[in-house]
């Protein structure tokens, strides 16, 4: 059974614990929140990975990963997600729980301890970050942009986002851009920290078998040490309808052509009831009982992929696929035309139930790793309402077929992409 509790630490800084005496282990993550915006998202995304390397008490890899094995394995890890226009910087750290030591250590509290070490003390070095670490960390975030960009998949999807969002903050990449990344200067670093430290959002979780009491009062006491700014409120843009359609082509050298659908939802949080509109995307392309699935790819066999996917904290619907060139339009009027059933109500009751289903055991499956409720809770942080994954699961299940129908009336399609092959390649 998972039992849930929120403190507050101060304001703008929120703690939560999500309780599973079921698990072996615990992971107390530490996620900081702000606008996502194209002067400081490189060196935002470049904190976390430098904060998690070491701290004045553990001043390089040796001696932090010989804490690490003190503490029964432990392992640290950093993150930086994209939460609707809201930039997301992670540190987390997971181990043994407390209940399954060996001489009756509280590693909870020595984690806590370990992670405002590296949070709140890191290793400055006449008030700048170490040279190495820097130059190291700004290769590896390079090298993750890079990998987006060789992933042809990924790359098409997230460059439909910025040319669909091209004037909203949506459009940037959660790592910055990779000239930002390059120019960025260790001299810079340290007056980041400090913004992040007093101008963020934070959210604290601490999950699994652990008492959170102790890892409360840790936070707490690091938290009033600094001179903290008010936050304000975080907004993300919603755009409900657009007046055209725009469409772009890119030509690289791919063996596959990637066509990228991208819509305007017409709903979104915290303002909108989103489950109908999530559920009309799984009867749409979520799942393999999906329309997109059936027809565009089994029956028509259109395409190698066909898959929608809805973010509801920025209220777009993408639609992602992989075709041959020639069949491109072909797929782009059957992708429409599958949309078009669900409008007019053509959806079966098995279908729906299939994708009500689908979605229900997904939500049941969250629980099976810290990893997962970690971010079931955190991109529910904008949320009116925070749902465990039963709420949610009760909440789908709920939905009727108007409702879905009606979602599917409310969807504006905004943007074409497409990475076609090189002429004379095959495609």
């Amino acid at each position: 059974m998972i039992k849930l509790d929120q403190y507050p630490v101060m304001e703008g800084v929120q703690f939560r614990s999500i309780r599973d005496t079921r698990f072996k282990t615990l992971r107390i993550a530490v996620n900081f929140m702000l606008p996502l915006e194209q002067e400081t998202a490189a060196a935002n995304a470049l904190l976390p990975f430098l904060l998690s390397r070491a701290s004045r008490e553990y001043p390089d890899f040796t001696r932090l990963n010989e804490r690490l094995q003190e503490l029964y394995g432990a392992a640290v890890h950093a993150d930086v997600r994209k939460l609707g226009e809201v930039q997301v910087l992670s540190v987390a750290a997971a181990s043994l729980a407390d209940r399954y030591t060996l001489n009756g250590e509280s590693i909870s509290q020595e984690i806590s301890k370990l992670l405002c070490s590296l949070l709140f003390d890191p290793p400055l070095e006449n008030g700048l970050f170490p040279e190495e670490g820097f130059e190291q960390e700004k290769r590896q975030t390079v090298e993750m942009i890079d990998s987006d960009f060789n992933d042809k998949r990924t790359y098409a999807r997230l460059r439909c986002e910025q040319l669909m969002c091209e004037k909203e903050a949506f459009g940037l990449n959660r790592y910055g851009s990779r000239e930002d990344v390059v120019a960025l200067e260790r001299s810079e670093m340290t007056k980041v920290w400090e913004k992040v430290l007093k101008t963020a959002r934070v959210e604290i979780m601490a999950l699994g078998d652990c008492d959170p009491v102790p890892v409360y009062e840790r936070f707490l006491e690091a938290f009033q040490k600094i001179d903290r700014n008010p936050v304000p409120a975080f907004r993300t843009e919603i755009i409900k309808t657009v007046p055209e359609v725009r469409e772009f082509t890119d030509t690289m050298s791919v063996a596959q052509s990637k066509l990228v659908m991208g819509f305007r939802a017409g709903a979104a949080v915290p303002t909108d009831a989103v489950a109908s509109t999530k559920l009309m995307t799984a009867v749409f392309g979520g799942t393999p009982s999906a329309k997109l699935f059936l027809n565009v790819r089994e029956k028509l066999s259109l395409c190698y992929y066909c898959v929608s996917r809805y973010d509801w904290n920025k209220g777009v619907m993408m639609v992602e696929s992989g075709v041959e060139t020639e069949n491109i339009e072909k797929a782009r009027k059957e992708i429409l035309a599958q949309l078009e059933e669900i409008r007019v109500g053509n959806i079966t009751e098995e279908e729906l139930q299939a994708a009500k289903l689908s979605m229900s055991n997904s939500y049941r499956t969250v629980g099976d790793y810290l990893g997962g409720l970690e971010n079931w809770y955190i991109t529910q942080a904008f949320c009116e309402k925070v749902q465990s994954p039963e709420e949610a699961a009760e909440e789908i299940n709920s939905v009727t077929v108007e409702q879905v129908v009606q979602a599917a009336k409310d969807v504006t399609l905004d943007t074409v992409y497409q990475l076609v092959g090189e002429e004379g390649e095959k495609a």
